[in-house]
């Protein structure tokens, strides 16, 4: 996370800083990028760089948690649209983040994180489940899903139906890149993913 000196700048100064570090994170992945070329480009000296964050590692993640959280929001908004049928609403956020992903403008950045993913990054972009600070908002999000169309007898089935579903988004976003589907062949993929889910696996 950033320094507190970083949220005392203004948000001009920090807008600056977060664009420049995107234009390097897309530029190459993280253990390529440069501080050298995000100082230049942010017209900032060396030293005010780690008043504002420990390395280019904590910038990385501070950028991947503002994902995640624009994601989380975005979530729980379209699960008010839907009135909280789940799979409508992960259907409807896999579109939007075909669309967001195929960008010009994110696409490059998305590319290296996607494409050099590790544990750390995927925790990172799924952490409003994992983070007790974010638990809260996530408990809250829980009684927006709507269960009587859904095979489960608890909260506690319905928290693993929910990681099941954000895994199968999650793998299908990476074989986007991985794959380099058009966006047509991406969504088709995922929606027979999702139908054999809701078919079930087993039968009877």
């Amino acid at each position: 996370m950033p320094k507190q000196t970083f949220f005392h700048l203004s948000k001009d100064k920090q807008d600056t800083l977060i664009h420049a570090a995107k234009q390097e994170f897309s530029r190459v992945p993280l253990h390529e990028a440069s501080i050298a070329n995000i100082i230049k480009s942010a017209g900032i000296p060396r030293g005010s760089f780690y008043q504002y964050f420990e390395d280019k590692d904590d910038l990385f993640y501070y950028l991947l948690n503002q994902l995640a959280e624009k994601n989380n929001q975005r979530f729980i908004s379209v699960l008010n649209e839907k009135k909280g049928d789940l799979f409508e609403t992960f259907i409807a956020t896999f579109q939007f983040m075909i669309e967001v992903h195929r960008n010009e403008e994110h696409k490059n950045f998305f590319k290296n994180v996607y494409l050099n993913m590790n544990y750390k990054h995927e925790k990172t972009l799924t952490s409003y489940v994992y983070e007790e600070k974010q638990k809260n908002q996530f408990l809250s999000s829980l009684k927006l899903i709507n269960t009587s169309n859904l095979n489960i007898q608890d909260e506690h089935e319905l928290h693993h139906v929910l990681k099941i579903l954000m895994g199968v988004t999650f793998q299908n976003i990476v074989q986007l890149f991985v794959k380099e589907y058009t966006s047509e062949e991406a969504l088709r993929n995922y929606l027979v993913q999702i139908e054999l889910l809701k078919r079930g696996l087993q039968k009877n």
